[in-house]
C-alpha cells in the first residue's frame, strides 16, 4: 500500500484525495496546509488515520508518506519540491509545474539531483473523454490528424491567489491554457514539437481583480505541419466549458464536458453542482462524477500503478518544463504581437 501525503487543502487538494478513494493501492496517510486550522480541518474529512502537519517538512519526513502530492499555489511548487526531493520522496506536482520555463527546469533539475520519482498532474489527458477520442484517432478513424482547437473557460478562479499575477505567474492563459497545451502535446504526439506561437490576450471584464489576461487564444504550430488553436477564457458565466474539436484528412471528433446526462431547471438550490457554476436556481448542469468525468481518478491511478512499479509515467516534470516553455512563448507574443518561436 503507498502512503500519499497531500500539501494544501483547497479546491484541488479536495479533488485529488477523492481521486485516490479510487486507486485501490494507494492510501492518504498525511495532509499539510498553510493553514493549520484548515488542515486539521481537511484531515477530518478525509480520514480516519490522516496526520495534519503543520510543516511540509515535518510532512516529507513522516515515514508513512511514501509519495507526495503537491496541491498547492503557483509561487510554492518549487519549493515544495526542494522538500519533497530533500527526504527522498516520491513528488507529483499539480499544474501548472511553474510560473515560467526557467523556474520548471529547476525543478526538473531539483528531481534529478535526487534521483526521485516524479509526475505532472495534468488531468486532461486522462479524462475518459479525451482517452476515448484520443484512442479513436490513435487507430486511424479519422485519418491523419491536422488541426485541434481546444477551449476551457468559466466565469474566474475561485480563490485568491489566482487573481494575482505577479505572484501566480500569468492569467487564464497559464492558469487554463496549460491545459489545452498539454493535451495538443498528447494529441499531436510529443516528438512532433511545437515550433512556433501567436498569442493574444487581454483583461476583458476583472480590471479591479487582477492585471493578468482574463481572456486568451493561441496558435501553436507543429514540426509535423499541424495546428493546434486554444482558447482560455474566465470571462464566461454558467459553469465550466471543456471541449476539444479534432479535424481529421477523413472525419473529425468532437469532445465537450460540459455536456452532461443530467440538467434541469430549479426554483430552489440543490446544493453542489459542478465546479465553477454561476448560479443556484434556474437552468442548471450538474456534472456527476466530477473526480472521474475530469480525469483525476484515472490520473491517480496511473501515477500510483507506475511509481508501485518504479516505472516513468506518461505526465512528468519534463512535460511540465516543455508546458511552461510554449506558454512562455504565447506570453511573448502577445507583447510583441508577433509569432514567436519555441526553442
Amino acid at each position: 500500500m503507498i502512503g500519499v501525503g497531500l500539501l494544501g487543502s483547497g479546491f484541488i487538494a479536495d479533488s485529488y484525495a477523492d481521486a485516490l478513494l479510487d486507486v485501490r493501492n494507494a492510501r492518504l496517510v498525511a495532509c499539510y496546509s498553510r493553514n493549520s486550522e484548515r488542515s486539521a480541518k481537511f484531515a477530518e474529512k478525509w480520514g480516519p488515520g490522516i496526520s495534519a502537519h503543520s510543516t511540509m517538512e515535518s510532512l516529507c519526513a513522516d515515514p508513512a508518506v511514501d509519495l507526495v502530492v503537491i496541491a498547492l499555489p503557483n509561487e510554492v511548487h518549487l519549493e515544495a519540491t526542494e522538500v519533497v526531493a530533500r527526504h527522498g520522496k516520491g513528488v507529483i506536482c499539480t499544474k501548472p509545474l511553474a510560473r515560467t520555463e526557467a523556474e520548471a527546469q529547476q525543478m526538473l533539475d531539483v528531481v534529478r539531483k535526487a534521483g526521485i520519482w516524479h509526475g505532472y498532474a495534468e488531468s486532461s489527458v486522462f479524462s475518459p473523454n479525451i482517452e476515448k477520442a484520443y484512442q479513436m484517432v490513435q487507430s486511424g478513424g479519422i485519418g491523419d490528424l491536422l488541426t485541434m482547437r481546444a477551449r476551457e473557460a468559466h466565469s474566474g478562479p475561485h480563490a485568491p491567489h489566482f487573481w494575482d499575477a505577479d505572484t501566480a505567474g500569468g492569467g487564464a492563459l497559464l492558469d487554463m491554457g496549460c491545459h489545452t497545451v498539454e493535451s495538443a502535446r498528447h494529441f499531436f504526439g510529443k516528438d512532433n514539437p511545437v515550433t512556433e506561437v501567436m498569442a493574444w490576450g487581454s483583461t476583458m471584464v476583472h480590471r479591479d481583480k487582477t492585471t493578468g489576461e482574463d481572456a486568451a487564444i493561441a496558435l501553436l504550430k507543429f514540426q509535423g505541419g499541424q495546428l493546434a488553436t486554444i482558447e482560455s477564457s474566465w470571462i464566461e458565466r454558467g459553469g465550466m466549458q471543456l471541449r476539444h474539436e479534432l479535424v481529421g484528412s477523413a472525419g473529425r471528433i468532437v469532445t465537450d464536458s460540459s455536456v452532461g446526462p443530467v440538467w434541469g431547471f430549479v426554483e430552489k438550490p440543490v446544493g453542489y453542482t459542478v465546479e465553477k457554476a454561476d448560479a443556484e436556481t434556474g437552468w442548471v448542469y450538474p456534472v456527476p462524477e466530477e473526480t472521474r468525468a475530469y480525469g483525476f481518478s484515472q490520473q491517480m491511478r496511473h501515477f500510483i500503478d507506475h511509481f508501485a512499479a518504479r516505472k516513468e509515467p506518461s505526465e512528468t516534470y519534463d512535460d511540465g518544463v516543455v508546458v511552461n516553455r510554449i506558454i512562455d512563448a504565447c506570453y511573448r507574443s502577445m507583447r510583441t504581437g508577433c509569432w514567436e518561436k519555441v526553442t
